[in-house]
């Protein structure tokens, strides 16, 4: 029987548009690369059907015309010296995107 070892952390979640961009890349794939690179662990990006910023305005899918500019959320489960790595990586690239920290538990469930 595998005993899991439940680790306390950080849930960090970036919030951008779909076609943000930062350095030639995707926004959301350039803030999984910096956690790959950095060995950061996994990270995943989720894409919306719909949703509004700050500023307000309605961003959705819609039918026959696919919104080009949806929101996302890129999301990270981190040690909290990893998360303040990335958030530091972040910083000095000088990128605009809204971010939310949460203390988070997490565990591997299953035979590793």
């Amino acid at each position: 029987m595998n005993q899991e070892t439940v680790q306390t952390g950080v849930h960090l979640n970036f919030y951008c548009h779909l076609r943000a961009r930062h350095a030639g890349m995707l926004l959301s794939e350039w803030l999984l690369a910096q956690a790959r690179d950095h060995g950061l662990g996994g990270g995943s990006v989720f894409r919306a059907i719909a949703g509004f910023g700050r500023h307000g305005v309605m961003h959705e899918e819609q039918f026959f015309e696919l919104a080009d500019d949806l929101p996302v959320r890129v999301e990270f489960l981190l040690r909290e010296d990893q998360a303040e790595l990335l958030l530091q990586r972040v910083r000095a690239a000088g990128v605009e995107v809204v971010y939310e920290r949460l203390t988070a538990s997490f565990a591997v469930l299953g035979k590793r």
